[in-house]
């Protein structure tokens, strides 16, 4: 019997992945981080590793929706100060088809 793998999705695109796929972000008493544990205490939301989706979450309100709490400008770059060095979305090839 195959082990439970859990997962998650990312609340701006959507993408469902496994726990371990997405970076947690969450809120906790002392303000709103990233978790790269999994293990914080704290209201969490999950982003995948596109700029995109960071940028996006940064911007608008989906995070503080997500996390239920506002977000201060100090919150929004921490956060991006711990963003992953990440790539623009590129789309991906079927197999079998040309590039």
């Amino acid at each position: 019997m195959s082990k439970h793998i859990p997962v998650r999705t990312c609340v701006v695109c959507r993408e469902k992945g496994g726990k371990r796929a997405l970076i947690r972000i969450v809120r906790t008493e002392q303000g709103v981080v990233s978790d790269l544990t999994g293990k914080l205490n704290g209201r969490g939301a999950y982003l995948c590793h596109r700029s995109e989706c960071w940028e996006k979450a940064l911007r608008s309100d989906i995070l503080e929706k997500a996390l239920r709490t506002t977000l201060s400008y100090e919150d929004r770059e921490h956060l991006r100060a711990q963003q992953p060095q990440v790539t623009p979305h590129e789309p991906e090839t079927r197999a079998g088809s040309p590039p």
